[in-house]
C-alpha cells in the first residue's frame, strides 16, 4: 500500500485503522462515500494507512473543496498515489489533472498517457476523455477515427455523454462516415440517459422532422438539466427560432 509523500505517520487512532483494514469491502465503499463533511476523517485515514479507495476520495474531495477546503496541489498528489497501486479510475484523474491543469502543470501529452492506459482498462470516463484529445489533436496527433473509436467504447458502455459525442461524429462525418441516421439514434440514446446536450441536439432533430410537441419535451428537460448559462441559450432558441414564445422562464 502506498501513503501519500506528504501524509503523517497514523496518531493514536489505532482504533480507526483497524477498522478500516478489517471492514468488508462493501462497508468500506459505502463508508467512503458518505456525506463529504461527515465521512472526512475516515477518508483521511483511509488513505494514511494506504488504501487506494480513500486515496481515491480524498483527491477528489480536494479537488472539490468537498468535507475539506479545497487543495488540488493535494489531490493530484493523493491521485498519484492511487495510482500507484493499480487504481483504474485514479489513472483517469491524474489525466483530468494534467489536462487542465489542476494542482499541476497543464500537460496534453500526461494527460494523454494516463487516459490512454485507463481506457485499455475499460474505464468509461477515459475513452470519453481520450476521444476529445484524439479530436482535437491535444497531446497526440489528431486523429478523429481514433476519436470516434474511443467515443464508441465508451457509449458502449452506457456513457450518455460520449453517445452525444458520437452523434456529433456522425452527424458531421468527423472520423466517420457521414449517417444522419446513427447520429439520430445516439442523440436519442443520450437523451434517454439524461445528459441535457444530448436532449438538445435530439430535440434539434425532432423540429426538423415536423415533431413540435416531442421537440418541446426533449427542449424543456434539456433546460432542466443544463447549467444556467446554457440553459439561457436553449430557452432563446426555443423562443426565437424554434416559435415556443411561452415556454417557461426561470421561477
Amino acid at each position: 500500500m502506498s501513503q501519500g509523500p506528504d501524509a503523517p505517520p497514523p496518531n493514536g487512532a489505532s482504533a480507526l485503522f483497524t477498522a478500516l483494514l478489517t471492514l468488508p469491502p462493501a462497508a468500506l465503499a459505502e463508508a467512503l462515500a458518505a456525506d463529504p463533511a461527515e465521512a472526512a476523517p475516515l477518508v483521511q485515514a483511509a488513505a494514511e494507512v494506504g488504501l487506494a479507495e480513500g486515496q481515491l476520495r480524498l483527491g477528489r474531495m480536494l479537488l472539490e473543496g468537498a468535507g475539506l477546503p479545497q487543495d488540488r496541489q493535494a489531490a493530484f498528489r493523493w491521485f498519484h498515489c492511487a495510482a500507484e497501486q493499480g487504481c483504474v479510475e485514479a489513472w483517469n484523474m491524474l489525466g483530468r489533472c494534467l489536462e487542465n491543469g489542476w494542482g499541476v502543470a497543464a500537460d496534453f501529452a500526461g494527460a494523454a498517457h494516463w487516459f490512454a492506459r485507463a481506457a485499455d482498462a475499460g474505464d468509461a470516463w477515459a475513452q470519453y476523455n481520450l476521444g476529445h484529445l484524439n479530436l482535437n489533436g491535444q497531446g497526440v496527433r489528431r486523429d478523429p477515427a481514433r476519436a470516434v473509436g474511443c467515443y464508441r467504447a465508451a457509449a458502449d458502455q452506457g456513457h450518455p455523454r460520449a453517445m452525444n459525442l458520437l452523434g456529433r461524429c456522425c452527424e458531421q462525418g468527423w472520423g466517420v462516415t457521414r449517417d444522419p441516421g446513427e447520429a439520430a439514434r445516439w442523440y436519442r440514446l443520450s437523451a434517454e440517459g439524461g445528459y441535457f446536450r444530448g436532449q438538445y441536439n435530439h430535440a434539434s432533430l425532432l423540429m426538423a422532422e415536423g415533431r413540435r410537441e416531442e421537440a418541446r419535451q426533449w427542449l424543456e428537460a434539456a433546460i432542466a438539466q443544463a447549467p444556467a448559462a446554457s440553459q439561457g441559450l436553449m430557452r432563446r432558441v426555443g423562443v426565437e427560432n424554434w416559435g415556443f414564445t411561452d415556454l417557461a422562464a426561470p421561477a
